[in-house]
């Protein structure tokens, strides 16, 4: 007999953070590549260290759920900014992320809080519960 797993709903903060993360993952993916290319870092460091990097973003992606998990992705917002120790245009590009990052979290906590108070004032009923 197969249950079938109710999955669990996204808030829109949480997906946008999410995106946020993932879109820095790749950006540090040519970051590194740019590094190794410009003998700016040691291979070691641009492949181990990026690499990591990406890791930690991906995962911390999945995490931005938790309150711990969003400070984590601010934590890494200056990591990111920090990378310019390296590459210098990355102070400007991760600066950019960081307004991104800004943006996603105000604006998605807005739309969660409008979202909750629309169903707090127009519950659905039960047969548009079971509806996707």
């Amino acid at each position: 007999m197969a249950r079938s797993a109710v999955k669990r709903q996204r808030s829109v903060s949480e997906s946008l953070l999410s995106i946020v993360l993932a879109l820095e993952a790749v950006l540090i993916f040519f970051a590194l590549l740019t590094a190794f290319g410009l003998r700016s870092a040691e291979p070691g460091l641009a492949f181990g260290g990026g690499g990591a990097l990406i890791v930690v973003l991906i995962l911390a992606g999945r995490l931005v759920r938790y309150d711990w998990g969003v400070w984590l992705g601010w934590a890494l917002q200056f990591v990111i900014i920090a990378t310019g120790i390296l590459l210098p245009l990355m102070y400007v590009i991760g600066a950019g992320f960081l307004a991104l990052w800004i943006f996603c979290f105000v604006r998605g906590r807005q739309i969660d809080a409008e979202k909750a108070e629309y169903f707090r004032n127009n519950p659905p009923t039960p047969t548009e519960e079971n509806t996707p």
